[in-house]
């Protein structure tokens, strides 16, 4: 099947020439190409219409994992009818193993892991393999160890219409690819067996289940079902099942490694031994041994990653599978956001490497953990495939590849020119704020605040809530889908005002945004650099009254260098508009709905179950409205503010929605 673009729109501006120039690069051979666009000329578009000349396979790097289900949600759109899929890391929380020796301290891996994203990257590596029409949006997870693509593919099984074999075989099959039985399946990865139906609740979707029927060893029919009212979807001729887990061992047996563990932990015993620690010597002993065990009694361990050399067959120091294994060699490589990803992937390689090393060196994992391991971004670079960077601030790194030949992509068909830069004092500059903000409220347009510290933006944001603002503070603990959810809510107009640190930079689209704050922009650092302030400012472009205040008490070089480049790209566009007669307008673009499902949800259950004769919808809102608000007050007198917090959102948004009608 072919990649195929639906879109109303037709690329204009500097679309065109950018388009023709990279598609035209791309044919020729050309390994490196840079698109130099500002914020808001459309530059995922561009790139859509790029895919659908070229029609190969794409990987989109993103940096941001609020950027990247942006991205992701674009491209799914613009490619309805193909495999567009999302790859990032399946944690809400991560906490790695660590050895602080100082403070002789070990603290175990915790984490929590989020289904959806662990399904989403299932999918992903199941697209890749089975189709070209796949294009994948992924964070910097892509160069962190996976399982072998070989070993992965090989775990597939088919089942046929009429094919010849016992039940028994089928559900060996599903338990050695990790599916887990249970008569109340319900979860993904799990499978249910009544008499000779075997129903299989799929690891890679939630969009059907399997039900598969035998008569004698015959498989008589593959349905795929409504998960929820077990209604058939379609009858199928055949059923591709994909493993249950994203990490595949490869191999029916876990002697085939487990000797090369065992040579490995003899050999390091033997150095701690011959160094005189002890401790060392017991401690990894004791470890190592009950990984064993656990591996040939249950083919599993906890752990398990840090064996993957072995398990891999790997050798010492060579680089792990990742999911740029699954691409095929003719893949497009797309780094969005280009001046930030490219650090981003140079420095995972040192950071995990020196956490591992005191593992290693106190006897808490055998010198193999350290291969399992993300990237170095030599081996990164090595991987053949054409790449496009991206970026309003492209590098020396991506420049210097391309000669500093660079495609540029200032005008916006929309006619928007870059918002107008204000200074003003820092000096009594929360009075300031809240006076813009109070005038932004009255036009009912949004304001994002970025500050340099966590602890100004936690005192802004309850300074603001005491003012009566609807104000949110987006911070690092957040998952990436509560992310997703706050910005989701400012372009609602639930919460007025967003503030945060860093997460408000690069590639966020929000076009109810006309003001942006931007707190001590004088102050000379990496987050107030001419490329950060330029990327700052150019949150503020998709609004026709796009404006961004700088506060501070001088003039820095790079506030400077951001205010002519600022005046230039203005000019430019406004020497296209006045040529096209063109008048700006603000963006006009669909909220998508989060990645994963909303509380509104719940309101809409809770409306459906109240046994009311209210007449109507909206004296329905309202009485939920009343029953939502004592709940929030009763888990607030309980001490339980998480709860009430969230109570209020959904208020909140209640309430938001009636206004709106």
């Amino acid at each position: 099947m072919s990649l195929k673009l639906e879109t109303k729109f037709k690329p204009s501006g500097d679309q065109p020439q950018a388009i023709k120039k990279l598609v035209d690069g791309i044919k020729k051979g050309k390994k490196n190409q840079v698109l130099l666009g500002v914020t808001g000329s459309g530059k995922t578009f561009t790139i859509a219409n790029v895919i659908n000349q070229v029609q190969r396979p794409v990987l989109l790097l993103s940096h941001n994992k609020t950027l990247a289900s942006q991205l992701y949600s674009e491209l799914k759109t613009f490619f309805p009818h193909n495999n567009v899929e999302y790859f990032i890391s399946y944690f809400d929380y991560y906490r790695p193993e660590a050895y602080m020796p100082k403070t002789d301290v070990y603290v175990e891996k915790t984490s929590k892991t989020n289904h959806d994203l662990e399904m989403m990257k299932m999918s992903t590596k199941n697209s890749l393999i089975t189709s070209r029409d796949t294009i994948v949006v992924a964070s910097v997870a892509a160069i962190y160890g996976a399982s072998s693509p070989v070993s992965y593919e090989n775990s597939f099984f088919t089942i046929k219409v009429n094919q010849k074999i016992k039940r028994q075989e089928i559900l060996i099959n599903l338990v050695k690819n990790q599916y887990q039985r249970n008569q109340m399946a319900t979860e993904n990865g799990e499978f249910s067996v009544k008499g000779d139906v075997i129903e299989i609740i799929p690891s890679w979707t939630t969009e059907f289940n399997l039900r598969i029927e035998l008569f004698d060893d015959i498989v008589e029919s593959i349905h795929k079902i409504d998960p929820l009212t077990k209604k058939i979807i379609s009858k199928e001729n055949k059923a591709l099942i994909f493993p249950a887990a994203s990490y595949v061992i490869g191999t029916d047996d876990p002697n085939d490694f487990i000797s090369s563990i065992e040579i490995e932990l003899e050999h390091r015993l033997k150095e701690f031994q011959k160094e005189n620690k002890q401790l060392e010597y017991q401690r990894l002993k004791d470890r190592v041994k009950n990984d064993i065990e656990s591996l040939r009694e249950f083919g599993y361990c906890s752990g398990i990653e840090n064996y993957s050399r072995h398990i891999d067959g790997r050798k010492e120091g060579e680089k792990p599978f990742t999911l740029l294994d699954y691409l095929p060699e003719d893949t497009l490589l797309i780094i969005d956001e280009s001046h930030m990803m490219i650090p981003q992937l140079n420095g995972m390689y040192n950071g995990d490497r020196s956490r591992k090393m005191n593992l290693v060196e106190y006897g808490f994992r055998l010198p193999s953990a350290l291969d399992n391991r993300p990237l170095k971004f030599e081996e990164f670079e090595q991987y053949d495939f054409q790449k496009i960077f991206i970026s309003a601030t492209p590098a020396e790194y991506e420049l210097n590849l391309t000669d500093g030949e660079v495609i540029t992509q200032y005008i916006r068909p929309t006619g928007l020119l870059d918002p107008i830069i204000e200074i003003h004092p820092a000096k009594n500059q929360v009075d300031d704020m809240y006076d813009e903000i109070q005038k932004q409220i009255k036009n009912k347009s949004r304001t994002i605040i970025v500050t340099t510290t966590k602890k100004t933006a936690e005192e802004l944001t309850k300074f603001f809530q005491t003012k009566k603002i609807k104000i949110a503070y987006i911070h690092s603990e957040h998952t990436t889908l509560e992310r997703n959810e706050i910005l989701r809510k400012l372009r609602k107009g639930i919460y007025d005002v967003v503030i945060g640190i860093n997460l408000l930079r690069e590639g966020i689209d929000l076009p109810e945004v006309s003001l942006i704050m931007v707190l001590d922009a004088d102050k000379e650092s990496f987050f107030r650099s001419k490329s950060s302030l330029i990327q700052i400012v150019g949150r503020a472009a998709r609004n026709e009254n796009g404006r961004v205040i700088f506060y501070a008490d001088s003039i820095s070089k790079s506030m400077q260098e951001t205010i002519e480049d600022n005046k230039m790209k203005r000019q430019i566009q406004e020497k296209y508009n006045k040529e096209h007669n063109i008048k700006p307008k603000t963006i006009v673009k669909p909220i998508f709905e989060p990645i994963q499902g909303h509380d509104i949800l719940n309101a809409i259950e809770l409306m459906q179950k109240q046994k009311s004769n209210l007449k109507t919808k909206e004296e329905q809102r309202k009485n939920i409205i009343e029953s939502l608000r004592k709940e929030m007050k009763d888990a607030a007198k309980k001490m339980e503010f998480e709860r009430a917090t969230q109570i209020r959102d959904l208020i909140l948004e209640l309430e938001a929605e009636e206004e709106n009608k």
